[in-house]
């Protein structure tokens, strides 16, 4: 059975496609109008093993806000559409992932439960990465909308980092490498006392 979603969202604000598969080799292309965010989209893909094609376009004019959390709400929809009932798959996962001086943990249940607990400080005046400048603090927006439109729980923390690049790079890769472990299959029923996730 093939594991994959497709979603298609229209808004005053952006026009989103996404298509995903969880098991995939992180083929793929990813185009939101933010340099930086393609980045990270690209790591969630290849480190994740997740084929995911995203094309975005935006109010960028407006800054990145509304691309970035628009974004995050179509994949994490894809997601949760594409694990279906969720049998078979181990559930949990958590991973620390380095880089250079940057550690972040990431731990995560595909609950049902949409809540995130994210704790990587960002200064407000922090600047911003890319053309068009990504604000770090935008990547708590993107995962917020991601677990609460993909029904899970997630812990993001950062053990010790300085630089912004770094810290969110070592984020995507944590969920990222998370996220593979999680929608692993590797029995039959659904991993819940209650019969359902």
């Amino acid at each position: 059975m093939s594991r994959a979603a497709q979603i298609d969202r229209k808004t005053k604000e952006t026009d989103i496609r996404v298509e995903l598969a969880l098991d995939g080799e992180g083929a793929g292309q990813r185009e939101t109008g933010v340099g930086f965010l393609d980045h990270m989209l690209d790591l969630l893909a290849r480190h994740g093993r997740l084929d995911l094609d995203v094309a975005v376009t935006g109010d960028l004019e407006t800054g990145g806000h509304h691309t970035v959390e628009d974004t995050g709400i179509v994949l994490g929809g894809c997601l949760a559409e594409a694990l279906g009932d969720k049998a078979g798959v181990r559930r949990f996962a958590s991973v620390l992932i380095p880089l250079d001086e940057a550690l972040v943990e990431v731990a995560l249940d595909l609950s049902g439960r949409p809540y995130l607990v994210y704790e990587v400080p960002f200064a407000p005046d922090t600047p911003g990465l890319g053309s068009p400048p990504f604000n770090p603090q935008l990547g708590e927006e993107f995962w917020r909308a991601f677990v609460t439109a993909a029904g899970i729980t997630m812990h993001v923390s950062l053990r010790q980092g300085v630089n912004t690049h770094h810290i969110l790079e070592a984020s995507f890769k944590g969920v990222a490498r998370a996220l593979r472990d999680a929608v692993r299959v590797e029995g039959e029923g659904v991993p819940s006392t209650k019969g359902s996730l």
